[in-house]
Parts: structure tokens; C-alpha cells; sequence
């Protein structure tokens, strides 16, 4: 294979580093000094700016609006992000995109798709189930209407009217037809008090898995504050009795594995730029700080560790590019995409963890200033990992792939 970038996708990196190379990571306060969440919404100078540089409808095709580039230029984008802690939902609003436009309703995806791409409606995914440990779409059940709803008609007020005060519940909706009724609870949803249409997995009677993209001020939401590792505005997304009409539910077979997988390497190529601006700050600080009237990276303690986070970051690379192939291409081989997804995950869980470990290490005392930067860093790996989850169950996975499909 040939990971040697496309002139589109170069011309992405470029353009994204030009608009990330304004940002500053210390521009929200520090989550180390701020009890709650670090700020109620997302960086919307770098969402506009993100939207005005054409890089929120990247990846969607030019028939609305896009550029029509596929996942790899989604993660080297990413990546750009990454290095400099860029609090945006780049991530999830870009890939439930692209799931609506591979999966969705056509008149859907040319309702929502231009919006989304001119950073006028954005779109966040509950990936973590109830617990963050069960398959997500086990979290919430899926039936169609009439199946247990008694005689009322669910509609709403027939507008967006906010929230109840007192019990946080989301008001408007649908006012009848035919369509589905969702009940269930996502947990860790990322930035969902700001989006417009919250992306559910969901399961039907059968167990089969689908994917509902639900307004947030539909009847039957209500919201509850949860807060990241690094200090980012999460929340728990409860539905009760949830209408939402038959083209606002993707049914389509695959469609929530493959929006899953590109979630995961999505977060993997966080991991990677984070991993690489950190590595980038140790090496700078440990070549002017001096021991002994030498710079303590001469140092052959220094230098070996330092090198061997070099190699956990370049294995971080290839593993990623390796999945981001896969999925941009549906390309065969020896196991499904779902291996190379895990090979992905199990180096950039633990790969990051090490990286920002070494980090605090060798920048001693240093590290823990609030007053510079690699705390900051240190707290968004922290929740990458846990994101990503351990990288010994994805390595149980992996076996199950390998025991599922034996090779050669």
C-alpha cells in the first residue's frame, strides 16, 4: 500500500495548520483550576474560522457544499487540531455527516449537510452507551410508533422552545406520522447542550443496530451537565418516549459500525498530534535546561527515553493511516476493518499515555505549572485513553477477529 498523501489532502494540512496556528491551548481557563466545566460553549471564533476555510465540509461531497475528500484528510485535520487542544466537536460533527450522506435520507442529507458544512448546525454522537463499557446502540431501544405508545400523538409544541427549567426536559417535536420512538440513555455525549441534532445508536426488537439523528429540543431529552477529564462540557442525553420520523432514522446495515470505526480513528489521530506537540515541548525544554552546565537532552537517560517515545508515536502513525485506509476505501483483507481499528486503538491508548508520562518526567516539577501548558495536554490525553478504553480488551478483540478469521 501507499500512504503517500494526495495534493488534496496536503492542501487540507495546510490550510488547517494555518487556521490552528492562532490558537492558543491556554485559551479556555486551565481544568486544573476550574471546578466545573472550563466553559459552557465551544471556541466559536475557531468554529467560524474553521467554516470560512471550507475545512467543516471537508470531507462531504461538492453536491453539498463540500470538498469531497474522504477520512484520511478528516484525520489529518484532526491531528492539526489536536496539537493545539482545539475545543471544537471537529470530530463528531464531520463524521456523523459523513454517515448521513453515506447512509441517510437523500432529502436529509440536502437539508442538513450544506448547513453542517457552513458550521450553521452542528452535529455531536453518543458513542458510549450508558456506561462507556456495553456497545452504545445496546443503551437505548428503538420501536416504531404504536408499538406500546398508547392512543397520544407525542406532538410536541411544534417549535424549538428550549428547555423546562425545573427538570431540564427538551420541548418540541414532530407532531405525529409514522416514524420511531427511542427510550433509553447515552452517557459522555460530547457538546450536546450546543448541538442541533444529536446522533443515537439505538437497537430495534430484533437487535438490529441503528443510528437516529434526533433535534436536541425534541420531546422527551433532557440534558444533565457532565465534564471531561479535560474539563469539557459533556452530558448525559436521556430519552423518554423520544418520537423521531422514519427519515430521521438511518436503518441501514452497517451503517452505525462504520460511523463507530471512524469515531475511534478519528480519536486515534488525536492522540497522534497530541502525542507529537508534546514530544515537540519535551525536546525543546530539555535542550535549553541544564544540569551540570549541559543540556539535560545530552543526557543518555534522557535521550533513551525520549527515543522511545519517538517510536510510540511513529507506531501510532502507521497503525492509524492503516485503519483510516480501510475505512476510506472499504479495502478487503486478511481480517475485516474492525482489526486494524483495534491495532490502531491499542497504540494509541497506551502510546499517548506513555508519551505524556514521559513527559511530566523529564520536564520535572516543570510539567505541573499550571502557568505552562503541559497539564493541559496531559489532562486531554488522560481523556483520549479513557475514550479509546484499555488496550487489553482491544486486544481481546482482536484475538476474537483473528480466532473468527484465522490467517493463511
Amino acid at each position: 500500500m501507499d500512504f503517500t498523501f494526495t495534493e488534496e489532502q496536503r492542501a487540507a494540512v495546510e490550510a488547517a495548520r494555518a487556521v490552528f496556528s492562532d490558537v492558543a491551548p491556554d485559551r479556555a481557563p486551565s481544568p486544573a483550576l476550574t471546578p466545573g466545566a472550563v466553559a459552557e460553549d465551544i471556541d466559536r471564533q475557531l468554529w467560524h474560522e474553521l467554516a470560512r476555510t471550507d475545512l467543516l465540509g471537508l470531507t462531504l461531497s461538492p453536491d453539498h457544499g463540500g470538498a469531497g475528500l474522504d477520512p484520511i484528510a478528516l484525520c489529518l485535520v484532526l491531528r492539526e487540531s489536536a496539537k493545539v487542544l482545539a475545543r471544537v466537536p471537529l470530530l463528531e460533527s464531520c463524521a456523523v455527516a459523513m454517515a448521513i450522506e453515506r447512509y441517510g435520507d437523500r432529502a436529509l442529507a440536502a437539508e442538513l449537510l450544506p448547513r453542517a458544512g457552513r458550521g450553521e448546525l452542528i452535529l455531536t454522537v453518543g458513542a458510549n452507551g450508558r456506561s462507556g463499557h456495553d456497545p452504545a446502540e445496546l443503551a437505548v431501544t428503538a420501536r416504531p410508533y404504536g408499538d406500546g405508545d398508547g392512543d397520544g400523538d407525542g406532538s410536541g409544541s411544534g417549535g424549538n422552545s428550549g428547555a423546562d427549567e425545573e427538570t431540564g426536559r427538551q420541548t418540541g417535536g414532530p407532531a405525529g406520522g409514522s416514524g420511531w420512538v427511542l427510550d433509553g440513555v447515552q452517557s459522555a455525549v460530547p457538546w450536546a447542550q450546543v448541538a442541533d441534532r444529536i446522533a443515537v445508536p439505538a437497537h430495534t426488537a430484533g437487535g438490529r443496530p441503528v443510528l437516529a439523528l434526533v433535534p436536541r429540543t425534541r420531546d422527551g431529552i433532557t440534558l444533565a451537565d457532565q465534564v471531561s477529564t479535560s474539563g469539557e462540557r459533556l452530558a448525559e442525553v436521556r430519552l423518554d418516549a423520544v418520537r423521531v420520523e422514519a427519515r430521521e432514522l438511518i436503518d441501514a446495515a452497517g451503517c452505525w459500525d462504520w460511523l463507530r470505526s471512524l469515531l475511534t480513528t478519528g480519536t486515534c489521530a488525536l492522540a497522534l498530534g497530541l502525542g507529537e506537540r508534546v514530544l515537540a515541548m519535551t525536546a525543546e525544554y530539555t535542550g535549553k535546561r541544564e544540569q551540570f552546565g549541559f543540556p539535560v537532552a545530552t543526557f543518555q537517560a534522557v535521550a533513551v527515553q525520549a527515543a522511545d517515545r519517538y517510536i510510540d508515536l511513529r507506531a501510532m502513525e502507521a497503525t492509524l493511516w492503516q485503519a483510516a485506509w480501510r475505512i476510506s476505501t472499504d479495502a478487503g483483507g486478511p481480517l475485516p476493518a474492525a482489526g486494524d481499528v483495534a491495532v490502531a486503538k491499542i497504540w494509541a491508548s497506551d502510546g499517548v499515555r506513555r508519551v505524556v508520562q514521559t513527559a511530566q518526567h523529564l520536564h520535572g516539577g516543570f510539567g505541573a505549572d499550571t502557568d505552562y501548558p503541559l497539564h493541559r495536554y496531559h489532562a486531554w490525553a488522560k481523556q483520549i485513553e479513557l475514550s479509546l478504553g484499555p488496550a487489553a480488551a482491544h486486544e481481546e478483540a482482536l484475538g476474537d477477529l483473528l480466532a473468527a478469521h484465522p490467517l493463511g
